[in-house]
């Protein structure tokens, strides 16, 4: 499961999604990036982006939740389009998988 959602209308971007190892999960780390930039992040510079809220859904499994607020001019200043989402998941052995395109979602006014 992976849904991201845009909300301009209070300047939010959700992203939620179900993360599994065999483990269990330590962590996951998100970076949310206009396609338009031409970015491309890497493992490594994912280690230092935000991480997202988990909570265990079953030994091995979380549910996963970033949420980025925006003030009313922040959001009126974003870049328009697709953008992406970007994921390092992390399990509690220090296993990492990193997703660098998790799921897109388009910006509108």
């Amino acid at each position: 499961m992976q849904r991201s959602r845009w909300d301009s209308s209070v300047g939010t971007l959700t992203f939620t999604t179900d993360v599994s190892d065999d483990s269990g999960v330590r962590s996951l780390k998100v970076l949310a990036w206009p396609a338009g930039s031409k970015l491309d992040p890497t493992e490594a510079e994912l280690r230092s982006a935000e991480s997202a809220t988990c909570r265990s859904t079953a030994a091995e499994t979380s549910r996963c939740t970033y949420t980025v607020r925006a003030t009313k001019e922040e959001a009126s200043e974003l870049t328009t389009g697709t953008w992406y989402v970007s994921g390092l998941a992390t399990g509690e052995d220090g296993d990492m998988t990193f997703v660098p395109q998790a799921a897109a979602f388009e910006v509108t006014r």
